[in-house]
């Protein structure tokens, strides 16, 4: 895990996504146990009621569950709902501009198509 912090966000929300991309990346997986928030305070270095915050909207939102003096632990289910999520955001901050765009431009629908893939065929190479 980076140590590092982007100033231009909350210390929290960049907690709980480093946990939602060690879910969605395979390092946590459901059903096993997350760090605890005194590990990630002791890693980090930061406030307990900041990664507190972060854990508990995993919790409030069902990726991460707590089990009364044991710890927390990654839902079933939580890897499927969090690349949903993540989708969606794509969705809404990437795909929708672009169709407006293009729109505007008069791109159609296939010439996008025909730039994705050769977009993404040069990050192949």
């Amino acid at each position: 895990m980076n140590k590092t912090f982007n100033q231009d966000k909350p210390i929290y929300l960049q907690i709980r996504e480093k946990i939602e991309d060690q879910i969605v990346n395979d390092q946590l997986k459901e059903g096993h146990q997350a760090p605890s928030t005194n590990q990630l305070v002791s890693f980090y270095k930061i406030n307990h009621a900041t990664v507190s915050k972060g854990v508990n909207q995993l919790v409030e939102e069902g990726i991460l569950y707590k089990k009364r003096g044991i710890g927390m632990f990654v839902v079933e289910g939580a890897k499927s709902k969090l690349l949903q999520k993540r989708k969606d955001a794509f969705v809404d901050h990437y795909v929708i501009g672009l169709v407006q765009e293009a729109d505007n431009l008069g791109i159609s629908e296939s010439e996008i198509v025909e730039l994705i893939k050769k977009v993404k065929g040069r990050e192949l190479n």
